[in-house]
């Protein structure tokens, strides 16, 4: 960058930076973000859910003294689930740390590689909760790619077969390029049951656009997320209304599709690594949706000196594993290219 003063005023007038800086690549981050902000702590070896998969049968009316069941009913599996590890490496030359340590620093510049770096990983991250876990040789997390299945992607789930336990699995419906309220109807009723309803829909950009051609003029009304009813740590986020739930671009959501999500059936399980510390601090970088990555899976190793150079490095770890309890209650559309 040539400079556009001469020596006069070079040599008598410093240098402004703003003390702050701007990330002009990261995206938003919805589903990611609200997960992992209510997470729960992992505990065990494994985390087991126990799920209904069918009705006791021996039920009948009877008179008399007429000869009643004594058969025991086992209706019952066991969902079992492991963890799941990501990481970030951080790394700075120890000159660089050294020089920046001074009186005369804007910013921290250890601080704000640990803050942009940090953000990095909970922005990869976003994408595997979308994902279905195969990922790396199937190290990744389960995403919601598996939970939300009918068996024709993912035919097991927690280690039980969707083809044996069909209240495993999730409704998909192919919607062959176009969007209605008609098929939003029909999903909707699919994966409702009485009380039991949705919480929550993601979408593209794209498809939530399409949603909105939909409706009414008088319909087509975009509200903060956070003041939406039922809607929990959605501060910032902008969404349209589908019977009273939320509907919520993110653009890490799966392309052309439409998730109805009953978020009661959906918790992260946070386990923090052994052997390092929570991340905690007030953000330097302005220009996307992170103040920080808030929650109990993020963990620090701290900085650990290079053994043949004068530098240091640490790890940014993610521990623990999405989980839905009721896949029965979620549902999407697929391949929505248009209305």
């Amino acid at each position: 960058m040539s400079e556009l003063y001469g020596q006069r005023v070079q040599s008598t007038i410093q240098t402004s930076y703003l003390p702050y800086a701007v990330d002009s690549i990261v995206n938003s981050n919805v589903f990611f973000q609200r997960i992992v902000r209510a997470a729960k702590k992992w505990s065990g070896r494994t985390k087991r859910v126990p799920v209904k998969v069918s009705v006791n049968t021996t039920t009948t009316s009877f008179r008399g003294y007429d000869t009643l069941s004594t058969n025991a009913t086992d209706n019952r599996v066991v969902l079992e689930f492991t963890p799941s590890f990501h990481q970030v490496s951080v790394s700075l030359p120890g000159d660089e740390m050294s020089v920046a340590d001074t009186e005369d620093k804007v910013l921290d510049l250890v601080k704000l590689t640990i803050q942009s770096d940090a953000e990095d990983l909970a922005d990869s991250l976003g994408t595997a909760f979308y994902a279905d876990g195969t990922g790396n040789g199937s190290k990744d997390i389960l995403g919601l790619a598996a939970a939300v299945d009918d068996g024709n992607s993912i035919a097991t789930y927690g280690g039980q077969s969707r083809s044996t336990y069909a209240t495993l699995a999730s409704t998909v419906t192919a919607s062959s390029g176009t969007l209605t309220l008609a098929k939003v109807d029909t999903l909707w009723m699919a994966v409702t049951s009485g009380a039991q309803k949705p919480t929550a829909i993601y979408t593209t950009e794209a498809v939530f656009n399409f949603y909105g051609q939909l409706l009414r003029p008088q319909e087509r009304i975009a509200k903060e997320a956070s003041k939406m009813k039922g809607l929990v740590g959605g501060t910032g986020f902008t969404g349209l209304e589908y019977m009273g739930k939320p509907i919520l671009p993110d653009e890490k959501c799966t392309a052309q599709a439409f998730i109805m999500l009953n978020e009661d059936y959906v918790d992260f399980y946070a386990l923090p690594a052994a052997n390092a510390k929570a991340i905690s601090y007030k953000s330097q970088i302005k220009g996307n949706d992170y103040e920080a990555p808030i929650g109990l899976g993020f963990s620090w190793t701290d900085w650990i000196p290079a053994q043949n150079a004068y530098a240091f490095v640490g790890h940014i770890w993610f521990g623990g594993q999405l989980i839905s309890s009721n896949s029965k209650r979620h549902g999407k559309l697929t391949g929505i290219t248009g209305i």
